[in-house]
């Protein structure tokens, strides 16, 4: 389970504002790559709190709400298909990270990131591989992003029913590769993603 080890060892050094920072959506063929920033109180004991992909989707609602209740600053941020595409999505990833890390209506001085790369921070960034299964910080970046970008798959349903992003979230499955060989890409796929329509 994530506890505060190493906010705490951070803090200890002189920072004053640890953030931990996560995405959910890198992997697929359409919609945003979304990141989250988040600051709890060092020690806040939330429970159920762990790496989202651990999580039930109703737990992750929960835990949503809790985090934002709980959190001394947290926020949201993305990049869109279009940007994606542009600067391809490591680094679509990266400008959704300090774009969440900016949003913070308490201004972050040190940032424990989810993975193994860290760019163009403009504070003290620590990467931590597997991050939202150790860091407490990590796991509730990682539930506000994840249950952000699940919600906003289901506001695509709405706008593009025939391609059923309720369903497969965009991932690459059977149904989903399927739907896009018989009708093509809606405005919300990611172009670059998409080099087996070609084939």
């Amino acid at each position: 389970m994530p506890d505060f080890s190493l906010e705490l060892a951070l803090y200890e050094k002189g920072y004053t504002a640890v953030c931990g920072v996560d995405e959910a959506g890198r992997g697929p063929l359409s919609g945003p790559v979304v990141a989250a920033a988040c600051i709890l109180p060092p020690g806040l004991q939330i429970e159920g709190l762990d790496d989202s992909k651990k999580l039930s989707p109703k737990k992750r609602d929960a835990l949503f709400d809790t985090i934002k209740e709980n959190a001394l600053a947290y926020a949201i941020a993305s990049a869109s298909p279009a940007e994606i595409d542009e600067i391809n999505i490591l680094n679509a990833t990266m400008l959704a990270m300090r774009r969440a890390v900016a949003a913070l209506s308490v201004p972050a001085d040190a940032a424990l990131i989810d993975g193994n790369i860290a760019r163009d921070f403009p504070i003290f960034t620590q990467t931590v591989i597997k991050g939202d299964a150790i860091s407490c910080s990590i796991a509730a970046a990682s539930i506000l992003a994840k249950v952000t970008r699940d919600r906003i798959c289901l506001e695509d349903d709405k706008a593009y029913p025939e391609y059923q992003f309720a369903k497969h979230k965009g991932y690459s499955t059977a149904l989903h590769m399927e739907i896009l060989r018989k009708i093509g890409p809606s405005p919300i796929h990611r172009r670059s993603f998409l080099k087996f329509l070609d084939e």
